[in-house]
């Protein structure tokens, strides 16, 4: 039984060095995902309510928006477009992989809507 002691001990050594590693990598350089959900009404092409957006880095953010005018909505930054028709729900889901603050415009006349704010 005295011979089988090393590697045993070396084996849980290891496993207990793969298991935190990988908690490690998952928690603590990433942090765990976390999902955000958005619901945006855009007036006129003029305005939009709530005008900020806010998520954290890597967080699945789900946007759906509701126009009362047909255009276009345009994420700068994630280069992400939606193509509304007047009472139509849209929604795109992504990943907030990019931090910083992100203009959010009605792309057919360029009007500023709000911004997109992804914290770190």
């Amino acid at each position: 039984m005295r011979r089988f002691r090393q590697p045993i001990v070396a084996g849980l050594f290891l496993l207990v060095g793969v298991v935190g590693g990988y908690i490690w990598t998952t928690y603590y350089t990433n942090g765990p995902v976390t999902s955000k959900r958005i619901e945006v009404t855009v007036t006129g092409g003029k305005s939009m309510s709530p005008s900020t957006w806010t998520a954290h880095h890597n967080d699945q953010v789900t946007v759906n928006i509701t126009s009362d005018t047909d255009g276009e909505v345009h994420l700068h930054g994630y280069d992400i477009k939606w193509t509304l028709t007047r009472g139509l729900p849209w929604t795109i889901t992504f990943t907030a992989n990019n931090t910083g603050d992100f203009p959010i415009e009605w792309e057919t006349t360029g009007t500023p809507l709000g911004d997109f704010k992804v914290s770190p």
